[in-house]
């Protein structure tokens, strides 16, 4: 390998152009057919259109609001999930943080803290378990699964410890509003989602984090070697996450009414299955943010339909799964062997 004058290894030179913003990373984020970036959108769009045909009620104003309200929580999650995802990690704490954000909150609340400084409170420890994710994974350079199954387990126990196991009532009417509230119509849980597609978005497809974070998805050693700081946008991108999964627990406290320790159990399956299903690679580099919240409108319009359709529980399960294989069967066989 040719070394520079200076006797240091020059990273590979489409990175370097990469961070200087004239080329995303040939490695992190390959060019994909339009098949590849539209399927997510054609299968939602068949999927409702099939819905529609079988049950009348779909289409109806009040249950298309009903389904996006119900997804809100598993979207504003499955943003955070898709960033961690492309840098290469996964994160499977993201239910049980959101669970203690939401506790932490309602026990602030419930003891007369203003409701907002509350959901600040409940946001912060969501940030603070995404900040000790990236550390560990960072630092002590532990497994990104191992660690976010510990801190699962962590946040999990600290929310039932907190609550004592039992949920927590008495919160305040104006705290409801975020769940109930609206604006021109549209639900507050709705503009949320929103917001945050928005702003994630416009993370990753216009900043130097967002290149670097497909980058070292795509290829870590390559971008090491180019300068990119690899610990800081990895703790970076567990750092949203738990933000995200902080916020999202504030909204689902506030739609439940309640702090309840035992909410969001099995939220982080669905947030990797959203991401996965919108298209994203669990070998990271590649993914995007309106995957993802397709990804999360799929599962809740099947979710939508069984119920409609009066179909038992279970048989969403095996749809769910079974739609969940297909497309992690497809990002296997589109990639080129070797």
């Amino acid at each position: 390998m040719a070394v520079s004058r200076r006797g240091r290894i020059p990273g590979p030179p489409d990175y370097r152009r990469a961070r200087a913003g004239r080329l995303r990373p040939t490695g992190g984020r390959p060019v994909r057919s339009a098949l590849d970036r539209l399927g997510p959108f054609v299968a939602l769009v068949v999927l409702s259109g099939a819905v529609a045909l079988a049950s009348p009620n779909f289409l109806t104003i009040e249950n298309l609001f009903a389904v996006g309200v119900q997804t809100a929580v598993v979207a504003i999650i499955a943003v955070g999930e898709t960033l961690v995802i492309i840098g290469g990690h996964i994160d499977l704490s993201v239910g049980s943080v959101l669970a203690l954000s939401g506790v932490l909150a309602a026990l602030l609340m419930a003891g007369g803290l203003d409701p907002w400084l509350a959901s600040l409170c409940g946001v912060a420890a969501g940030t603070a378990c995404g900040l000790m994710n990236g550390l560990l994974t960072t630092r002590i350079r532990m497994p990104s699964f191992v660690v976010t199954l510990g801190v699962m387990g962590i946040a999990r126990g600290s929310a039932l410890t907190l609550s004592g196991a039992r949920n927590i009532f008495g919160l305040p009417p104006s705290f409801k509003v975020l769940a109930a509230g609206g604006i021109l119509g549209l639900p507050l849980p709705i503009i949320i989602v929103a917001a945050v597609a928005a702003a994630a978005h416009i993370l990753l497809a216009r900043s130097s984090f967002g290149r670097a974070a497909y980058a070292i998805g795509g290829n870590l050693e390559a971008a090491r070697l180019s300068g990119i700081n690899v610990g800081g946008i990895v703790t970076g991108l567990f750092v949203i996450c738990g933000f995200l999964s902080g916020l999202a627990g504030i909204v689902l406290t506030s739609r439940l009414t309640i702090g309840q320790p035992t909410a969001a159990q099995g939220y982080e399956l669905d947030a990797i299955a959203a991401a996965v299903i919108g298209g994203a690679s669990l070998m990271g580099g590649q993914g995007s943010i309106s995957g993802a919240i397709v990804g999360a409108l799929i599962m809740a319009v099947l979710r939508n339909a069984c119920d409609l359709l009066n179909v038992p529980i279970y048989w969403q399960q095996i749809a769910i799964g079974a739609v969940i294989i297909a497309a992690v069967a497809y990002d296997h066989l589109r990639r080129p062997s070797g």
